[in-house]
């Protein structure tokens, strides 16, 4: 599918963007501001640099860094060169980054030293140090050692390519071609890669830009974190197609966001619910005069939390929306005058253009249209279960559909419940915890959480003979797994709930932890 306006791949709408909107900033983190001309000129550097790497269309390239304006450029480099980009969540630890690496079959790593005092190349060397891109690091931020590579040294190498190849390899990028590869949780505890394509990722995000108000001129404030296609395509690509400045926040600190929101003048603003219950706490004594247009996304989101929102935030327009990665994160979005009850009751909104709903028997949500992905990553099994002959997209999300066309996102069919934002597998995080010694089974449930919308309850029987504590394995689950998988609630049980045929009863779980917080 072309876009609609005739740019075909990510790296040639940074040249498209240079040409349309020219000196008006591109992107502006901390010191350095670049203009779109900025932007660029350096994306074409980096492509060059990529290419003179050895990087070839199809490879797969692993980006694990922060929010920055290095991450922008050097994954327009890496689109550039035709290869696959593969973020990675910064949460990960190293054995949840290795599997992504080793399943993607990384041919080199972007990444950074000391984010959140953690050396990832060290992450990774300690985990599984026959990992392939090991090879080949390029560092974004952080000294480097033995082979590694800054990403200026990186960048010097575009001298031995001629410009004019560059060109090229950018402009044989077809819209039909494979972007990148997202890895998403699933219910069989392995993340599977999802394979998004150019030009799908471009028209969905334009018609949900143009839904959420985004307008040249705009200056957006990019909380949600690039590994993920909110950050990522919603957020700075976004920026690119409609003119607006993105302004990267590699860690949400609400003081700085006020900070920056008031110095900048910031007028768009999207982000998970946490964050504007965290900006309405904060805000009292704050100019927060310039916000526009406000998103809230990857939760369902309370009534009350929208009427506050709208209340004392100044926004002009405030949605929100629906959206898997399988189907490049983009099925629908709320009408931006549609009332707070009327948002969270049919919290997923109407369908951008060119997409489908449709209800199945089971009340399964399933979506067709050009937004549906390329598929899993070498796993046509997973591909096929999860899009019919039909080009249906099963989302295993639970839904209805009013007569105007309207979403509601009732369940999960899935297991996955959100936390911050966050996607977690709990399948994935039994696994993981079955590897502390003193743990014999395992099952982890969602429960409500004020702040976070959901956090992880383990129901845990230990090892016979052992001294497992709650305590312990906390403890042992935050050396092991990225934050927001931690349960934040462990029960040690004689036994787990079985059905007949030996599985366990989630629901008893559930139904446990309810009784439980009804007592306190």
């Amino acid at each position: 599918m072309i876009p609609e306006r005739g740019v075909r791949s990510i790296p040639a709408l940074a040249q498209w963007a240079a040409r349309t909107y020219g000196d008006a900033e591109a992107v502006v983190d901390g010191d350095t501001r670049l203009s779109f001309t900025d932007l660029a000129a350096r994306a074409h550097r980096a492509t060059r640099a990529a290419i003179a790497s050895g990087i070839q269309p199809g490879d797969r390239v692993a980006l694990w860094a922060p929010n920055s304006w290095e991450w922008i450029v050097a994954a327009l480099g890496i689109l550039g060169a035709g290869a696959w980009l593969v973020p990675l969540n910064t949460r990960f630890k190293g054995e949840e980054a290795a599997y992504v690496l080793e399943r993607a079959d990384a041919r080199a790593l972007f990444t950074v030293r000391g984010f959140l005092d953690t050396d990832f190349p060290a992450m990774l060397r300690a985990t599984q140090p026959s990992l392939r891109c090991l090879d080949a690091v390029v560092l974004l931020d952080g000294a480097p050692s033995g082979d590694m590579r800054s990403f200026d040294d990186h960048l010097t190498s575009a001298d031995a390519v001629d410009p004019g190849d560059a060109t090229a390899r950018i402009e044989s990028i077809d819209a039909d071609d494979v972007s990148d590869v997202i890895f998403t949780s699933g219910t069989t505890g392995r993340p599977k890669g999802v394979m998004l394509r150019h030009g799908a990722s471009l028209v969905a995000f334009d018609r949900w830009a143009r839904r959420f108000g985004l307008r040249a001129g705009d200056r957006y404030v990019v909380v949600n974190p690039f590994f993920h296609c909110f950050g990522y395509k919603a957020g700075w690509m976004a920026c690119l197609q409609q003119g607006a400045t993105a302004l990267p926040l590699a860690v949400l600190d609400v003081d700085h966001l006020v900070e920056l929101i008031t110095r900048e003048r910031v007028s768009a603003l999207p982000g998970p619910p946490t964050m504007f219950v965290s900006l309405l706490d904060a805000h009292a004594a704050s100019d927060l005069s310039s916000l526009r247009i406000g998103f809230v996304g990857a939760a369902t989101v309370a009534p009350e939390l929208l009427r506050r929102i709208r209340t004392e935030l100044p926004f002009e327009a405030l949605t929100t929306g629906y959206g898997l990665t399988e189907s490049t994160a983009m099925v629908s979005i709320t009408r931006p005058d549609d009332e707070p009850e009327h948002v969270a009751y049919w919290n997923g909104g109407y369908p951008i253009d060119g997409v489908e709903l449709r209800i199945a028997d089971d009340h399964e949500i399933l979506v067709r249209g050009f937004n549906v992905m390329a598929g899993y990553l070498d796993d046509p099994a997973a591909t096929a279960a999860a899009v019919d002959d039909a080009g249906w997209l099963h989302t295993g999300d639970i839904g209805a559909l009013s007569d105007d066309g309207a979403l509601r996102i009732s369940d999960r069919k899935k297991d996955i419940f959100i936390s911050g934002g966050f996607n977690v597998s709990p399948a994935e995080v039994e696994n993981l915890l079955l590897g502390h010694p003193g743990v014999a089974q395992v099952a982890v449930v969602g429960m409500p959480d004020d702040r976070l919308g959901e956090v992880g309850a383990a129901f845990v029987v230990a090892r016979e003979g052992g001294t497992l504590t709650a305590d312990d394995l906390t403890s042992w689950a935050r050396e092991h797994l990225a934050n927001y998988k931690v349960p934040r609630r462990v029960e040690l049980t004689d036994a787990l709930p079985l059905n007949a045929s030996g599985k366990v009863v989630k629901g008893v779980l559930r139904e446990q932890l309810t009784r439980s917080e009804r007592a306190t």
